[in-house]
């Protein structure tokens, strides 16, 4: 009665292991969700960035503590995982955890990835996101515009580090590259393209996409005074960067110099590369997309905003094309 109960095939394997004590033992969330964190650890550097490690380590920790506080318990089977663990662990994070919406689905989200582990091995029979919907919220990209880069290009900066920091942040804006992008980045990667100019020819270590970019005047310059710095030399790097950490806090140090009103950070650099460097003065989004290392056009749409400037460029070349229609028909 127990196996039809349980929904079990009625076979002798099931019944001898029944009346064994031989049953299959239960597969437990947490083993599995550590064991799928333990394998990006060792893959760190190679296949995944630190970052990536932090943030399932993140969801792992806030899952246990989501058992505890709703079930009062530290680990669950994952057969008994339905719709409503995942409906009730979403308002905890939205409510106890006080995370935004993006936040929380992206918590979600790795927690559905170890429910997919689970779907990959057959170890469920049913998927208990099949009806679970979200919707991430569109945030607005935040860049800098021509007179700001050109503030931070013009500052003279009394210390070497602030220096060294500036120049590593334009080198992202005039490139694209995220922070760890730059940080990999060698003499070996600079080559000579289709056209015989210079070119950087990398993989973003988040995507593994190839990235090719055309270098640009300031692009070189920066190349070309960090040639023989004694770090990048030792290190056998294109450019002397300094940790993640020590990046963030002097170019907050920047911004409150150059008195610009944005927390400059590696993701403002990409932004402002894809709007203010390329898009604004007419690179097509195909080209920005190839140089982003985007895998597909409708994430480059997504993560370049058109401006309100180019939108008036080219609403203008339309208005005089109106125009000289009218003064024809008048002349007619």
């Amino acid at each position: 009665m127990e196996l039809l109960h349980r929904n079990e095939a009625l076979t002798i394997e099931n019944f001898k292991s029944k009346i064994l004590g031989t049953e299959e033992r239960q597969r437990m969330l947490v083993p599995i969700f550590q064991d799928h964190n333990n394998k990006i650890k060792e893959l760190v550097g190679k296949e995944y960035a630190l970052g990536t490690l932090e943030r399932y380590t993140t969801s792992l920790k806030h899952t246990i503590e989501f058992m505890q506080w709703k079930y009062n318990i530290s680990d669950i089977d994952i057969t008994k995982i339905d719709h409503a663990f995942i409906t009730d662990y979403e308002f905890w994070l939205r409510s106890v955890r006080n995370c935004a919406n993006n936040t929380a689905i992206k918590y979600i989200k790795n927690f559905n990835k170890i429910i997919k582990i689970c779907l990959a091995n057959d170890w469920l029979d049913k998927n208990p996101f099949a009806n679970y919907k979200s919707k991430v919220k569109e945030v607005e990209r935040v860049y800098l515009n021509e007179t700001e880069i050109q503030t931070i290009i013009e500052k003279d900066f009394k210390t070497e580090r602030l220096s060294l920091v500036r120049d590593i942040f334009l080198f992202s804006c005039f490139t694209g590259l995220a922070y760890i992008d730059v940080k990999n980045l060698t003499k070996s990667h600079i080559s000579f393209g289709i056209d015989g100019e210079k070119w950087i020819f990398t993989h973003r270590q988040k995507t593994e996409s190839a990235s090719k970019i055309p270098i640009l005047p300031v692009t070189q310059m920066i190349i070309d005074k960090y040639d023989n710095h004694p770090q990048s030399n030792n290190q056998d790097k294109l450019l002397p960067i300094l940790s993640n950490q020590k990046m963030n806090a002097y170019l907050k140090e920047i911004a409150g110099v150059c008195e610009i009103e944005k927390e400059l950070t590696f993701y403002i650099a990409r932004h402002t590369f894809a709007t203010t460097v390329t898009l604004t003065n007419g690179v097509p989004i195909e080209s920005v997309s190839k140089m982003l290392g985007h895998k597909n056009l409708r994430t480059t749409q997504h993560y370049v905003k058109v401006l309100d400037r180019k939108v008036s460029e080219d609403m203008k070349i339309l208005k005089d094309k109106f125009k000289a229609s009218e003064k024809s028909k008048k002349i007619i």
